[in-house]
Order: C-alpha cells, then structure tokens, then sequence
C-alpha cells in the first residue's frame, strides 16, 4: 500500500507550476436519474452526469504571472493537480476549469495568503505523468 506526504503535491496551469503551495483539493461528484418503473419494490438508478471542482491555497506570490496571476476570476485553464508530486509515474488530475473565485487574506502576524476557486469545465481526466 503507497502513502504520500502532503508536501510532495503540486498544481500546475498548463504545465506551469503554481508558486508557494499551501494546500489543494479536487472534488467529484455524480449525478443519477431514476429509472424507477411500477412494479419495483425499491427504487433503482442509472449513472449521469459528473462534475468536478477544486480550491488552492496559496502564500500570495504576485510575481508568480504564469501560475497565480494565471488564475484570474473570469480565466479558463488546463488544471493539472498532482497529489504525489510530478515525478515520472507519478498518477495526476488533469481538466479543463474556470476560475470562480479568489480572495486574499493578510494580517499584521501573519503571511499574505490567497484562496482560489474552481469549476470544472468538462471531464476531469486521471492520468500519470
């Protein structure tokens, strides 16, 4: 059984990686219809459509123009979100996604920090590099 630490992650636009990495997450839904028909004693579902979005935080890095600044509210781009690192085997997530959201948070102790939301646009792929 493989384990990872979360360190070993990264995000990349296109294939761009995203500068200073706090966290990521990707999440799949799908959807079902009933198909249902009298006479059943329980009802029963068919498959439909899926769905995926995602978030990332970051350390605010406004020099960072191909991957921050790249995730603009309003842009679409290729997210590629590798839980295990970019390393040759190494399995990722890859989809088309429109930015949805982005806030930047500061404090007098602490770091400026960003939070960026996305909606997939489309299927959201598995593959390895």
């Amino acid at each position: 059984m493989a384990t990872h630490k979360g360190s070993e992650g990264t995000i990349k636009v296109g294939s761009d990686a995203v500068a200073e990495i706090r966290s990521f997450s990707i999440s799949q839904t799908g959807d079902t219809v009933e198909d249902t028909t009298m006479g059943d004693s329980a009802r029963t579902y068919k498959p439909s459509l899926t769905s995926w979005s995602g978030s990332v935080e970051v350390y605010w890095d406004e020099t960072d123009t191909a991957g921050q600044l790249a995730l603009a509210v309003g842009a679409e781009v290729t997210l590629n979100a590798y839980p295990e690192g970019d390393g040759a085997g190494a399995y990722y997530y890859t989809g088309s996604a429109i930015v949805t959201g982005s806030t930047v948070n500061s404090s007098f102790d602490g770091m400026v920090e960003a939070s960026i939301t996305v909606q997939g646009n489309g299927a959201l792929t598995t593959t390895t590099v």
